[in-house]
């Protein structure tokens, strides 16, 4: 036998341990599908995300059922559960997939160990990238800490076809466990509504985005406006794996070669938007290679200044901003979107990751612990590497100087405030110029407007200023 072992790979299509797993196994060695709940794991995990957990898992194993086999559930840390189901169906290879994060790295080295002591090989693949780390580098073998030069050199790589699924018969007629509960891993139930989250149903969205809605198509000139369905919406399905990065990929390369003049779009803005997507996966990789390189940068600044960054950090305006009530309309329907539904629009992710660390000089690591507690397409990789570009503390990350106005970035890519007015009820009659001046309407006039809707708690252009000295002085000049 073999034991492949899931992890954020739940999904049997173009999944290359699998893959491999499979096609080595002879008709005497089959292959047994498992899934470990790990509580070192799950001590960093959040409600929400093992709700879409549990959804994909419950679609998998729905597939495996389907084949005549099973997905085995079992509970316990990975380095002695591992081995004892090996054990148990006398398995003398585990495949699995790689994970980049500090975290995956320390239970991975203690699994491939304990295997090691009971004589069992180890066979791992890195599938949820096109291009391992390591892979991309510059002239002189070092990585990259600029996108915009690894990007051209991830666009002209090759990428490898999508894997095949397992054939039946290479499965084991095995049998498990129910799922547990949320209740019965120690979570309560989510307050964020998601959508199905299993790999059917990540196909389906993969190709409506590229095929059939010509949605990629407009992706570059509609990405930006929160109101519009404009994004693929995939990020929860890369997180988990419910869709593989080839797969994906291939999807947007049919769309490309679909682009003809028979489009209702002009096909060079065609090409463009599906240009964009792409250069959108290469990001989440370039983030993937940053932290394989740098796992430090989940809790430390990966540029470091030379007297340090004296965050303001004050509690009450923290709060006002977990709350979604800090009085700038975008940024309160952008954390009440978060609450809402576990996933925020990426313009908005922007606008309220510099609002948190440069309106209110609030330290990025207490953004990205509120992300991490509430996003249900939560990505260390992408979330540190995100938060620490807002910060102007990461890798190629926006300029200390450059300062979202965050009554502009309202004004500019939501101006009939559909968007804000979605999430932030108490604006819904209020006309989208006074939502987007609400920081110098009168305060009586503001209280007229949507009393129950709070008053700007700091003011832009005084806290820029003060911001931009921050920064001066962590800076040394």
């Amino acid at each position: 036998m073999r034991l492949h072992w899931h992890r954020r790979d739940l999904r049997w299509a173009d999944n290359r341990a699998l893959e491999r797993a499979a096609t080595a196994s002879a008709a005497a060695e089959e292959v047994v599908p498992v899934f470990v709940f790990d509580p070192t794991v799950l001590e960093h995990a959040a409600s929400v995300r093992v709700g879409c957990l549990l959804d994909a898992l419950r679609g998998l194993r729905a597939w495996y059922r389907e084949q005549d086999s099973d997905l085995v559930i079992a509970r316990g840390e990975a380095s002695g559960v591992i081995p004892d189901l090996a054990a148990e169906f006398d398995a003398d290879v585990v495949h699995w997939n790689e994970d980049y994060s500090g975290l995956a790295t320390e239970r991975d080295r203690a699994v491939r160990a304990a295997l090691a002591d009971d004589g069992v090989d180890c066979v791992t693949d890195h599938d949820a990238i096109c291009h391992e780390p390591g892979s991309i580098t510059t002239n002189a073998g070092d990585h990259y800490s600029v996108f915009t030069y690894f990007w051209k050199k991830w666009r002209d790589r090759q990428k490898d076809d999508p894997s095949e699924p397992p054939a039946a018969d290479a499965l084991a007629p095995v049998s498990s466990d129910p799922l547990p509960t949320l209740a019965a891993l120690g979570f309560e139930e989510p307050r964020a509504e998601t959508p199905r989250i299993d790999a059917r149903a990540a196909r389906d969205r993969a190709e409506r985005f590229c095929l059939e809605d010509g949605r990629i198509y407009r992706y570059e000139s509609d990405r930006d406006y929160p109101a519009a369905d404009a994004t693929s919406r995939l990020s929860i399905d890369l997180k988990y794996g419910t869709i593989g990065i080839r797969e994906l990929y291939a999807l947007t390369e049919q769309a490309h070669e679909a682009i003809d003049e028979s489009l209702a779009i002009d096909p060079e803005t065609a090409r463009e938007g599906v240009e964009t997507f792409q250069e959108q996966l290469a990001w989440r990789e370039f983030y993937a290679h940053v932290l394989a390189c740098n796992p430090s940068v989940v809790s430390e600044n990966f540029s470091s200044y030379t007297h340090g960054i004296d965050w303001r950090n004050d509690p009450e305006e923290l709060e006002a901003w977990q709350r979604g009530e800090t009085g700038y309309p975008i940024v309160d329907a952008g954390m009440r979107q978060l609450l809402a539904e576990g996933w925020v629009h990426n313009r908005v992710r922007m606008i309220v990751a510099s609002f948190l660390t440069k309106d209110l000089q609030i330290d990025w690591r207490e953004g990205y612990d509120w992300y991490r507690r509430h996003l249900a397409d939560h990505d260390t990789a992408n979330d540190t590497g995100g938060w620490q570009w807002a910060a102007s503390t990461g890798t190629d990350a926006q300029p200390y100087f450059r300062i979202f106005n965050p009554m502009k970035q309202g004004q500019d890519y939501d101006p009939e405030a559909e968007y804000i007015t979605t999430y932030v009820s108490e604006l819904e009659a209020v006309d989208p110029a006074d939502i987007h001046g609400w920081h110098e309407l009168d305060p009586d006039r503001r209280t007229e407007l949507a009393p129950a809707y709070p008053d700007p708690i700091v003011d832009h252009g005084e806290r820029r200023e003060a911001t931009l000295e921050m920064f001066q002085a962590a800076r040394g000049e």
